[in-house]
């Protein structure tokens, strides 16, 4: 009869301990290589909102007379047309584009990305001129614990006037920041991805886009291998 009831209230002290409620945070534990460290509660569900949408698109198109929205949808074949060109996947196949107009002139494109930078993703918008430089980017939410060095601007000045012709890779012609490595290479692939979206789908279009460029500098450098300088 002893041993029946030790065995008895054995069961029901491990019943209780299988019912206790799981800590959130410790299902949720994070590693972080940098800090060396778990990343806090806090750390975890960090939010930084440095701008809102409408803020970031005045930025964009300050002297814009108005500012219309574009939805641009990709087939799998285009998806996979900017997958082979930027050099990564991605899962999005809807991207909004903001269009800056003055009169019946284009100013500029626009698109707000959202790519994972270390453990989350991060919120920015990337504006594009109508020959295809890179006007600005500019950070609106940040979601990690390091690496918001990426919204100064004597950072992300390194994009303007960028094209989809140049690289954009770091340590190529974009300088990494030291202990923000993953946050900016997450920007510089979304910068690089809103260069192809907007030269294939809205400059090629038009006849303003890589392609045309490419062919011009093939053109000058048969004729300058005929005629010299």
């Amino acid at each position: 009869m002893f041993t029946s009831m030790r065995r008895f209230s054995f069961l029901v002290g491990l019943l209780a301990v299988l019912s206790l409620p799981v800590s959130p945070v410790l299902g949720e534990r994070v590693w972080d290589d940098e800090l060396k460290r778990y990343l806090t509660e806090q750390e975890m569900t960090a939010a930084e909102v440095f701008l809102t949408e409408e803020d970031a698109l005045k930025l964009m198109f300050p002297h814009s007379d108005r500012i219309r929205k574009d939805t641009l949808r990709l087939s799998q074949d285009q998806k996979s047309l900017v997958e082979s060109r930027i050099g990564w996947k991605f899962p999005e196949e809807v991207f909004e584009v903001h269009i800056g107009e003055t009169g019946t002139t284009v100013d500029g494109y626009a698109i707000l990305q959202n790519t994972i930078g270390k453990h989350k993703p991060m919120t920015y918008m990337v504006g594009v001129d109508r020959k295809g430089h890179v006007l600005n980017v500019e950070l609106l939410v940040f979601r990690e614990a390091r690496g918001s060095e990426v919204r100064t601007k004597r950072f992300n000045v390194q994009y303007e006037g960028k094209t989809v012709l140049d690289p954009v890779r770091i340590n190529r012609d974009i300088i990494n920041i030291s202990g923000a490595t993953m946050s900016v290479r997450s920007m510089t692939a979304g910068v690089k991805r809103v260069l192809v979206l907007i030269d294939e789908f809205y400059l090629k279009p038009l006849g303003i886009g890589s392609d045309t460029v490419l062919a011009k500098r093939a053109d000058r450098g048969f004729l300058f291998s005929i005629f010299g300088d």
